[in-house]
């Protein structure tokens, strides 16, 4: 029974490539995301109107964009960031639409998964979310890396508490 476990630069779960380095994730987004774009232009060679390109973006291009967001997003790089932007702007452009930027779409998901695991007292992560006694705020945990302070659960106390 002892075998050695072997090391692998990525790893796809759930329809999310989980990597070493984000970027090869970021990656997979980006083309995935750009190959959506081709049937958005094609629906606005058809003239649809403006709500229905705004609904399909949202189906189609944003829920990719969106893929396991909360957990990837503070550790990607300024330039993956850019990118991703990029796709939203172009999307905004092709449905002559404002639509919520990246970072936008990261604090709702990340305040809606914060809520959730506050209202679920047998959610492990249940105890972190400890309220102050005034019972308006959470109490942010301590943090002594930049890495740990742009973690999940230091920016839900924070979107929670904004």
């Amino acid at each position: 029974m002892d075998s050695t476990v072997a090391t692998v630069e990525t790893f796809k779960f759930l329809g999310s490539v989980i990597p070493q380095k984000w970027v090869t994730h970021i990656n997979s987004i980006v083309k995935k995301a750009q190959q959506r774009l081709y049937f958005l232009r094609q629906l606005r060679k058809f003239n649809l109107p403006q709500e229905l390109l705004k609904q399909f973006y949202s189906v189609i291009i944003e829920s990719v964009l969106c893929t396991a967001i909360t957990v990837w997003f503070c550790s990607a790089t300024k330039s993956d960031i850019r990118r991703l932007q990029g796709i939203v702007r172009t999307a905004e452009r092709i449905t002559g639409a404002p639509l919520p930027t990246l970072q936008e779409l990261y604090s709702s998901r990340v305040r809606k998964r914060a809520q959730k695991i506050t209202l679920d007292p047998s959610h492990p992560s249940h105890h972190l979310f400890e309220l102050l006694p005034s019972g308006r705020r959470h109490r942010a945990p301590n943090t002594r890396t930049t890495r740990h302070k742009n973690s999940f659960f230091p920016q839900a106390i924070l979107l929670m508490n904004s």
